[in-house]
């Protein structure tokens, strides 16, 4: 196959897949991996690559069920309350079954039942009595029992075979090991256990800008951590293979070639990682094509479009995207069906729910997207909220709850859409989890933190959309409760005009998370000298903004218009960050001189702060939710005097009116 045929194709994801899975069939490298015995100390989550038959019944004899005294049920028949048994105590059980003697012999559980014997009767029915015929404690030795109550044969008794008999099936092949299983194996009479052997995969990291990660590293404008192939390893390992991490290899034809032939030659999978796409430093294809033959060149999936599918040396090489995300999907859709296949277990099934999206989302045609969302239950509907879509966005790997496939017949879906969600955990964490929209605070991340410390299971997932968008996010009822800082230019008042525009026909409680100081975020000194809002629009000052309808854009706003500033004025004025970590971040990295934000971001990157207004930000909560139960962790927290007290050490936070409420109607 040429090298133009298959270079950065948009072949279907099912195609490809097809089309690879058939190749690797064919020189039957796709079979199940043959077996291997290990201890069962190591069996865990393996699976047997033969049946398992019991060597061995259990129990291997009939045993006592229970502590009493082993009798023969005959001996004991027509006794009553009125009409008890006496039956002697033996001190051995060696009488012959001939002697029609009525006989009994102290028992305790697990232990083997005389051959004589064909029942036992619990020691507490049963009245010790001594040589004389007077009742004695149960700890003393008795001469004989009286009994007043007749027995069945076999009561109390685990006759030989009662849980599996010798040659019975105890567990199929393909059988993935669970603790109980390893219990299983060795009653039935095995120390160890035949098991499909792990494939061992090689993941190769490429790239002249990968960095390995170390404590306390500080990487250089241009380097990037070397995260993707720890992230690859992982999932290869929980599903059951075996991973072994090559050293960073750059980008050198030579020495791509070098590890991945080397690679092939001891691997069952090789991924290399980065080096896909079709930059003038991305070798993996040809590589791939001059040691051995390629399928496939770029699917029509998104994120991950650039994957590579080949082989060399009878080996599977899978070239994946360098973007975290991309690489991650990438893992999922074509690494662990390929696993699944050598260890003969049927593909991965996800707990599936019906949600709808949050908000509208588009997507190209002509590409399967896969998109990874946080999954929340509001009311009586589920909601699904899209994370950042970046390539690149590792914490949408972090926050999401599952995925939406887009298909590549459609465009997107329309807010409120229903769509299906591939979740990633159980879909139990739906009903625990509280919806948080609204402006961004880092008094929020907290909240995030310490919830489920005091409830468990219970979490936060947070949207930050600005203070507008949070309102009508809880009059759409998309959201448990939402952060506001809006200040009423006529009256100088936070939130309360806002809410009753914003949120009508509603009945709300309004609760004070914070105060904070709000200023403007600088480079550390201060070089430029900014220390006032008319310093924004200074000549060769770079600005950059919070996005419209946050409570910062409208206290900028504000303050301008009281200083007669023109927007226009101000250079970057109309750049937006959606966070004061991400204004922070702007100021930090060089690529703005200012912006706008509270405190704690300031001193988060360690920037200067000069504070120039006073605000109140508090939590919108409509009544039927402020009285949920499912908030309680949230009311515990806003009362709890560590919490209040580690909030008022932050520079730029005031605790004090923290959990004071005040109602609404709209």
């Amino acid at each position: 196959m040429s090298k133009e045929a298959t270079f950065i194709q948009d072949v279907p994801l099912d195609d490809a897949k097809s089309k690879f899975f058939r190749a690797l069939s064919e020189i039957n490298i796709l079979d199940p991996m043959d077996g291997e015995l290990v201890d069962l100390s190591d069996s865990i989550d393996r699976v047997t690559s033969v049946p398992v038959f019991a060597r061995l019944s259990s129990p291997h004899y009939h045993a006592s069920a229970m502590d009493g005294y082993g009798v023969r049920s005959k001996d004991t028949q027509g006794a009553t309350e009125t009409r008890p048994i006496r039956i002697k105590v033996l001190e051995t059980d060696d009488l012959q079954d001939s002697d029609d003697t009525s006989r009994t012999v102290a028992i305790n559980t697990g232990q083997p039942l005389p051959d004589w014997a064909d029942a036992v009767i619990m020691i507490e029915h049963v009245q010790p009595l001594d040589i004389s015929g007077l009742p004695i404690g149960r700890s003393e030795k008795p001469a004989c029992i009286e009994i007043m109550e007749s027995v069945s044969p076999w009561q109390h008794v685990r006759p030989m075979g009662e849980d599996m008999v010798a040659t019975e099936l105890v567990l199929p092949a393909n059988h993935k090991i669970r603790p109980v299983d390893i219990g299983a194996i060795a009653a039935s009479g095995y120390a160890r256990v035949e098991v499909r052997r792990k494939p061992n995969v090689t993941v190769i990291p490429t790239g002249n800008e990968l960095v390995q990660v170390y404590d306390s590293i500080k990487p250089l404008p241009g380097e990037i951590l070397e995260s993707n192939s720890l992230v690859l390893a992982a999932q290869i390992e929980r599903w059951g293979a075996i991973a072994t991490r090559h050293p960073i290899v750059p980008d050198r034809v030579k020495e791509l070639k070098q590890a991945v032939k080397a690679a092939c030659g001891k691997s069952d999978l090789v991924i290399v990682n980065a080096g896909s796409s079709a930059g003038t430093k991305d070798y993996t294809a040809s590589v791939v094509q001059d040691l051995g033959e390629l399928f496939v060149h770029g699917i029509a999936i998104r994120p991950g479009h650039p994957v590579i599918l080949g082989v060399v040396s009878n080996t599977p090489v899978i070239g994946i995207p360098g973007y975290p995300v991309s690489a991650a999907l990438t893992s999922e859709l074509l690494i662990q069906p390929l696993i699944r296949r050598w260890l003969n277990q049927a593909q991965n099934e996800s707990w599936r729910i019906n949600a709808k999206l949050s908000h509208r989302v588009l997507s190209p045609i002509g590409v399967d997207e896969f998109l990874r969302v946080a999954v929340g239950n509001v009311g009586d509907q589920v909601l699904a909220f899209p994370l950042s879509r970046g390539a690149g966005t590792i914490t949408s790997l972090v926050r999401a709850d599952g995925i939406v496939r887009i298909p590549r017949s459609s465009e997107g879906f329309d807010s409120g859409a229903k769509v299906a969600v591939e979740l990633f955990g159980y879909p139990q964490i739906v009903g625990s989890t509280i919806v948080i929209t609204g402006s961004h605070d880092l008094i929020i991340d907290l909240l995030a933190d310490r919830v489920p410390q005091f409830a468990c299971g219970s979490r936060i997932i947070s949207a930050s959309v600005g203070s507008l968008g949070g309102l009508v996010a809880i009059n759409n009822n998309q959201a448990h409760l939402a952060g506001c800082h809006l200040l009423d230019p006529e009256t100088g008042e936070y939130n309360t005009s806002y809410v009753k525009r914003y949120v009508p026909n509603n009945r709300l409680a309004m609760v004070t998370l914070v105060e904070r100081q709000q200023g403007l975020i600088l480079p550390s000194d201060n070089p430029r000298n900014l220390h006032d809002w008319k310093d924004l629009s200074g000549d060769g000052v770079t600005f950059i903004n919070r996005q419209r309808g946050s409570g910062t854009r409208i206290l900028t706003d504000y303050w301008c218009r009281k200083n007669e500033i023109s927007t226009s004025s101000i250079t970057g004025y109309d750049r937006n960050a959606f966070t004061h970590l991400e204004v922070a971040a702007a100021v930090a990295s060089g690529s703005a001189d200012v912006g706008v934000g509270i405190r704690a971001a300031a001193d988060a990157l360690g920037l200067d702060f000069v504070p120039l207004a006073d605000e109140v930000y508090e939590l919108a909560i409509p009544m039927r939710y402020f009285q949920d139960p499912l908030l309680d962790p949230i009311h515990e927290l806003l009362q709890d005097s560590e919490f209040r007290g580690f909030v008022d050490g932050m520079k730029g936070y005031s605790a004090r009116n923290m959990g004071k409420i005040r109602r609404i109607e709209t």
